[in-house]
């Protein structure tokens, strides 16, 4: 009873460190809060699909759970978004190795290296979610049609349209979720770029992110950081001219 008291403690103190963290350097294309401010273990994610890649103009939304060892043990990452892509599940599921336990299984075909360990946080998290939409691993698909028709269209250089021109109306339906939520979905580079601040409530927290927002302060910033924030136009998730 004292040894789950003790990792209730430690790991709601590590996730408020995080949402701190997110807060003070924000990861460009994400919006982050939490389902109920008295539940540190269940976040909410906005992604901003990357501009110049079949994701732009998306809103998907997803959900973190944290369970309550974290983080000696991985969150679980599910989109609430409908999803076709080769590594999520129809219920949404990410299936990344990342998010793997740290375990020693052969016949998984993923280094030990590869999954969970204590040193990943939600940053290298979303970093690999964000990669993964964009670069699929077609070797141990959780869907297995959609890995298919990805491989169509990588393998005809773009010729075979289906596998975009389902992740293009899946675009276009989130458009419904971004006004009902009053959230500026950022189209072009610049503002994918631009950091999100959060504004201090009246009761001087500041859990909640705030819309994309221009700040003349942040212009050299950015500029210094465009090779962090913004994505190579020749990502295999790149639109085809």
């Amino acid at each position: 009873m004292a040894q789950h008291g003790h990792h209730v403690a430690s790991s709601q103190k590590a996730l408020m460190l995080e949402m701190k963290s997110l807060q003070d350097e924000p990861v460009e294309g994400f919006k982050i809060t939490l389902v109920d401010e008295s539940d540190m273990y269940n976040w909410e994610v906005a992604i901003f699909g990357p501009p110049n890649t079949h994701y732009e103009g998306g809103y998907f939304k997803a959900r973190i759970k944290f369970p309550v060892d974290y983080p000696y043990s991985p969150p679980a990452f599910r989109f609430l978004t409908k999803m076709w892509h080769p590594n999520i599940y129809e219920n949404g599921d990410v299936c990344i190795s990342i998010l793997h336990p740290p375990v020693d299984d052969p016949q998984s075909g993923e280094l030990p290296s590869e999954r969970w360990n204590p040193t990943q946080n939600v940053r290298t998290i979303l970093l690999s979610v964000i990669s993964l939409l964009n670069e699929p691993n077609t070797f141990s698909p959780a869907n297995v049609d959609a890995s298919v028709m990805y491989r169509k269209w990588r393998d005809s250089k773009g010729k075979d349209r289906e596998y975009i021109e389902i992740i293009r109306k899946q675009v276009v339906a989130t458009k419904a979720d971004a006004e009902r939520d009053g959230v500026k979905v950022p189209i072009t580079l610049d503002e994918y770029c631009v950091r999100t601040q959060v504004p201090p409530t009246d009761d001087g927290s500041n859990l909640l992110y705030d819309d994309y927002y221009d700040d003349e302060e942040l212009e050299d910033d950015d500029e210094d950081e465009d090779d962090d924030c913004c994505y190579d136009n020749d990502d295999s998730g790149t639109e085809d001219s």
